[in-house]
């Protein structure tokens, strides 16, 4: 009698086992299938590197984010090299949906290539409406370039001026302008240098003038140009280094300038500022250099929060707003930095109760009303001008605070933001005696700590 009864509980058992089996097989195919649904739909992805080498930029998103027409690019290539440019074309198609990816195949299509111009395999071209850009290089730089060239239609030029010991554009050493002007030719703007000794007039072509850290008193002809082509629109970016007196280079004060800078409501102080932040002495900088983490609301800098930049050789600002002129600070220097006026010797006491203490203003942007229509002139005055040399601007943020300064300038607002970050050279150097302990350690010594671990253990558990 207990045998028919057993085969209940037994049919009943497996029914139930089969059920549960049944269950979690569904289960497991309605999630795969989910999964599968949203990765074609979806295609998100995280990078965990710590200069986000994987990831388009800031500013990548926001032009392409912004497109108010569609784009397309157009990758020229072999079926073979397609793969190599999938990966970076198709995070800009997954920015936004007004922007698709087209391969051609040049061995289907040879024509193609002649008919767009492409020289050579992997050529990227980007087209908005009826412009085409190409695209110098398969990186995100050469990519976004290509669209920045495409939105921007006019030229841009950016005039330095020289003849009075400034930064050089052309100049490759550390206190050169040349890595900023690559910089800016990577947004297509163009460069140039002009004097102001030689003709008092900024020629029209500029669209944004800058000077950078000049030696030498500028002349009253030239002063007065300047301030002609501000307030009658005109956009300038000023970086003056504080009046030092010391050794064989020594930097004029400059006063004609400071002069009309102060009748726009910005005084450049005649002093030093040293910054005692022990942070700063971390990153490797000195007492000289002023390191900057916080800024005020403006468009030049609401980007760089959280990031840092340096200056040095600064001195501080005096900013009020006038009749006719806005002015903003950008930033200041941290409270344990001070402000000296002793300009003549490197000998510096930190207790003097005459030194002007910290937080000091470092930059600010101004604005002035020439009374047209739609004009408006612009300047920034920051004090230092080896913040953007090369030797410095590959500081952190430095190139972000130095291309953002000229877009405001420009009126390119669109392209404010964080540009993308160089790879970082993790390589690591060694001598050929720590290159054979790595190998002694590796090959030998862990395995045999191993190795002694176990018999340890199964000594003790035999």
């Amino acid at each position: 009698m207990n045998l028919p009864l057993n085969l209940q509980l037994l049919k009943a058992r497996q029914t139930r086992y089969v059920a549960y089996v049944t269950l979690y097989i569904a289960v497991v195919l309605a999630v795969i299938t989910v999964a599968n649904v949203l990765g074609d739909r979806y295609n998100k992805s995280y990078d965990s590197t710590s200069n986000k080498r994987y990831s388009l930029s800031e500013q990548t998103a926001k032009i392409v984010k912004g497109l108010k027409e569609p784009a397309t690019i157009y990758y020229y290539d072999r079926p073979t090299g397609f793969s190599r440019a999938k990966d970076t074309l198709d995070e800009y198609a997954n920015l936004s949906p007004k922007v698709r990816v087209q391969y051609v195949d040049l061995e289907k299509n040879p024509l193609a290539a002649r008919e767009a111009g492409v020289k050579s395999l992997g050529t990227a071209i980007v087209q908005i409406g009826s412009r085409k850009e190409e695209a110098n290089g398969l990186t995100e730089e050469g990519i976004t370039g290509a669209f920045i060239r495409d939105l921007k239609s006019s030229t841009r030029t950016v005039c330095f001026v020289t003849g009075s010991g400034e930064h050089q554009i052309d100049e490759t050493g550390p206190g050169g302008y040349s890595r900023f002007k690559d910089l800016l030719g990577k947004e297509s703007y163009e460069t140039k240098s002009i004097n102001l000794l030689t003709k008092a007039e900024v020629p029209s072509d500029c669209t944004v003038l800058a000077v950078g850290g000049p030696k030498s008193d500028y002349q009253q002809p030239e002063v007065d140009s300047i301030k002609k082509y501000i307030e009658d629109g005109g956009r300038a970016m000023f970086l003056l280094n504080p009046p030092l007196k010391m050794g064989r280079s020594e930097i004029a004060d400059n006063d004609a300038l400071s002069t009309v800078l102060e009748s726009w409501g910005v005084t450049p102080d005649k002093d030093l500022i040293l910054d005692l932040n022990p942070i700063g002495q971390l990153a490797g900088l000195g007492y000289q250099d002023a390191l900057v983490t916080h800024y005020d609301s403006h468009e030049i800098v609401n980007a760089m929060k959280g990031t840092a930049t340096a200056f040095p050789y600064s001195r501080s600002l005096e900013i009020k707003s006038g009749g006719k002129t806005t002015v903003d600070k950008l930033f200041e220097t941290s409270e344990t930095s001070l402000a000296t006026e002793k300009l003549d010797t490197p000998r510096i006491n930190a207790n003097d109760p005459k030194n002007k203490k910290g937080p000091l203003t470092l930059a600010a942007a101004g604005s002035y009303r020439t009374g047209k229509e739609n004009t408006q002139g612009r300047f920034v005055v920051v004090g230092s001008s080896d913040w953007v040399a090369n030797g410095f601007i590959s500081f952190n943020g430095n190139r972000d605070l130095a291309m953002n300064t000229i877009n405001w300038l420009a009126s390119d607002e669109e392209l404010i933001s964080i540009r993308p970050k160089e790879r970082d050279d993790r390589r690591i150097t060694m001598t050929r005696a720590q290159l054979n302990w790595v190998g002694i350690t590796s090959l030998g010594l862990l395995p045999l700590a191993v190795v002694i671990a176990g018999v340890t253990v199964w000594w003790r558990r035999r």
